[in-house]
């Protein structure tokens, strides 16, 4: 009994020694991505040694009953319950697994990708896992200036807006010399696809070059717009919007006339048209009636000719008749 007990302290002993000799290792700082572009995981056993036997499970830590990122078991991927958003996007090198690496590449990174990771590797008789942290930089859309009315005392209302963006940019305004604004009202929201920011100023200046620049790390983007050179004012402002009514009327009355008259002139056409048709329909009829006459002609023509012909042929016969008669009187005497 006590050699039995003494084998198998012994076989456990062995068996835990060789698990502690290897480890799943990854990376102690957080893995960057661009949106848009591929990024690669890191996770591999430590002393290196061959995992294609072996499970391997990449999944979300951090989301709600840890799902499953990418599944190799069997020597195959079974990804049947493979995160939705994850379908076509994730992939293990066979060959790399030879040599204990199982490092997963990420394509087309989205905003969303962005959280912790865990690769778990298991064997029969050890497992281990490594925990990778993914931060995702979007780098969104232009800012886009508009103009949002003027207020009491004629200064002009900006708002600048633009989305996209991870993590948080930073959205400043900044004058012609460079100085920056402060913002008014600022609105920041965030959804699947980034960061999405807002914020409103008013400017009193004339003949200001007003600048919204986005920052976030090492990018920026800058839109700017171009002020009046005169104070702002409402009353001037309706003016000429009034102004531009009466001659958008006054253009649509024109265009109204145009098209008046080119109905009377298409009336005036179609009646002419009809008119043509008429008369072409007058001449069709007088053809007809004198292609009836002129068969009605050559009819009395040819009964013409065939009783004239008659008549010939009678007198050619009179003739001989006479001409045979003086014959035989001849004959006679």
């Amino acid at each position: 009994m006590k050699f039995i007990c003494l084998t198998f302290l012994i076989i456990y002993g062995i068996t835990d020694s060789r698990s502690e000799q290897y480890e799943v290792v990854g990376f102690v700082d957080p893995v960057f991505a661009v949106a848009g572009e591929d990024v690669i995981l890191p996770c591999s056993v430590k002393p290196s040694i061959s995992v294609e036997d072996m499970r391997v499970e990449w999944f979300r830590s951090d989301l709600k009953d840890s799902q499953l990122v990418h599944l190799y078991e069997d020597h195959e991927d079974g990804n049947a319950e493979q995160i939705e958003s994850y379908r076509g996007r994730t992939e293990l090198t066979h060959q790399e697994l030879e040599r204990g690496n199982a490092s997963l590449r990420l394509s087309s990174v989205r905003v969303s990708d962005e959280g912790r990771y865990k690769c778990f590797i298991q064997s029969k008789s050890w497992y281990d896992d490594v925990t990778v942290d993914v931060s995702v930089e979007a780098v969104g859309r232009p800012p886009v200036i508009t103009v949002d009315g003027f207020d009491d005392s004629g200064g002009l209302h900006l708002q600048c807006d633009s989305e996209g963006w991870n993590p948080e940019p930073v959205l400043e305004w900044l004058n012609r010399e460079g100085v920056r604004l402060s913002s008014e009202t600022t609105e920041t929201h965030r959804n699947t696809d980034g960061f999405s920011v807002r914020h409103t100023i008013t400017v009193y200046e004339r003949n200001s070059k007003i600048h919204c620049r986005i920052r976030l790390r090492h990018h920026m983007l800058e839109t700017q717009i171009i002020t009046s050179n005169k104070r702002f004012n409402p009353g001037r402002t309706s003016i000429i919007l009034i102004s531009a009514v009466f001659v958008l009327v006054v253009i649509a009355g024109m265009l109204i006339a145009a098209c008046v008259r080119k109905n009377r002139e298409l009336g005036q056409l179609n009646n002419e048209n009809r008119k043509i048709e008429r008369e072409h329909d007058d001449l069709q009829k007088e053809k007809s009636r004198m292609q009836q006459e002129c068969g009605r002609l050559q009819n009395v023509r040819s009964r013409i000719q065939q009783e004239f012909s008659s008549e010939h042929d009678q007198l050619e016969q009179e003739k001989s008749r006479i001409q045979q008669e003086m014959k035989t009187g001849k004959e006679d005497k």
